[in-house]
C-alpha cells in the first residue's frame, strides 16, 4: 500500500524544515605521504568501478535520477549550502540534471536558494523542479553569460558551480566569467580536478587542476578550502574554492 501525499503538503514540510546549528569546525592536518598513496590507489579504483566509460557514464543517482557527483562530494556538497545559504547556484555543464535536481532538494530541505544550470546540450527528458531554470548554449557564451547575470539581485548571495567542458583553457575562460559573480564568503568549485593523473585519466591532457592553479595565482579574491576535502575521496581536489570575506552563515 502506497501513501500518496499532495505535492503542496511535501513542500510546505521541506520548506519548514529546521537546520541544525552543528557546523563541523575540526581542523584535520594534511595527508602523509603513505596516507595520499593510499588515498590515491582507492581513487582509482572507485573511479575505474563507477564513472569508466568502459562500463557506465556513472553507477549514482539521486531520488531515481542519474548523479555525476562522488557521494562524498555530495555530503559536501549539502554542508556547503546549509552552511553559507546561497539564494542562487549557478551550475555549468548539466548533462542527465540529476546534480541540478540533487541540489535543488537541498535548497528546498534548507528553505533557501534556486538553481540554474547551463549545458550546450538540452538533456533528454531533465527531471522537473520548480527551483530550477536549465539553459541551453556555451557557458563561455556572451549571450549566456548576460543572462545568468540578469538573474542576480544585489542582495543575492551567489554560489557557482564549473562541471561542463573540463579542458584547462574552457576551465580558465568560466573562471574569469563566473568568480566575480561569486559572493563573499560563498564558494566557487571546480569539478574533476582529478583528471589528468590527479590522480586519475592520466591522458586526459591540462584540465581544471591547472586552471585552478593558474586562477589562483593571478587573482587574490578565493582562497582554497582543503578542508572541504576531509572525507579523503573528492573527484575535485583542490576545487573547493571559497571568496574571502564574511563568514560562512551560522
Amino acid at each position: 500500500m502506497r501513501l500518496s501525499i499532495p505535492l503542496e503538503q511535501i513542500n510546505g514540510f521541506f520548506f519548514g524544515f529546521k537546520r541544525g546549528r552543528y557546523f563541523p569546525t575540526r581542523r584535520f592536518p594534511p595527508l602523509t605521504s603513505e596516507e595520499q598513496a593510499i588515498t590515491d590507489r582507492f581513487h582509482r579504483l572507485y573511479y575505474r568501478r563507477l564513472f569508466s566509460k568502459a562500463t557506465a557514464p556513472s553507477e549514482v543517482s539521486w531520488l531515481g535520477h542519474r548523479v555525476l557527483k562522488c557521494p562524498m562530494d555530495m555530503i559536501t556538497y549539502q554542508e556547503i549550502i546549509t552552511e553559507t545559504q546561497p539564494d542562487l547556484i549557478i551550475e555549468c555543464g548539466t548533462k542527465f540534471g540529476g546534480s541540478a535536481f540533487f541540489l535543488a532538494t537541498i535548497c528546498q530541505l534548507v528553505g533557501n536558494g534556486r538553481i540554474v544550470t547551463i549545458d550546450i546540450n538540452a538533456p533528454d527528458d531533465p527531471p522537473k523542479h520548480n527551483l530550477i531554470t536549465y539553459l541551453t548554449g556555451s557557458s563561455t557564451d556572451a549571450a549566456i553569460v548576460e543572462q545568468v547575470k540578469n538573474m542576480i539581485r544585489p542582495d543575492m548571495r551567489v554560489m557557482v558551480i564549473l562541471d561542463s567542458d573540463h579542458r584547462a583553457a574552457h576551465v580558465r575562460r568560466e573562471l574569469e566569467l563566473y568568480a566575480p559573480l561569486v559572493s563573499s564568503g560563498c564558494y566557487l568549485i571546480v569539478e574533476d580536478g582529478n583528471v589528468n593523473g590527479h590522480p586519475v585519466f592520466p591522458e586526459h591532457g591540462p584540465g581544471p587542476q591547472e586552471a585552478i592553479k593558474d586562477f589562483l595565482a593571478t587573482d587574490d579574491r578565493f582562497e582554497l578550502d582543503a578542508q572541504r576535502e576531509r572525507h579523503l575521496l573528492t573527484l575535485n581536489p583542490g576545487g573547493f574554492l571559497r571568496r574571502k570575506g564574511e563568514a560562512a552563515s551560522a
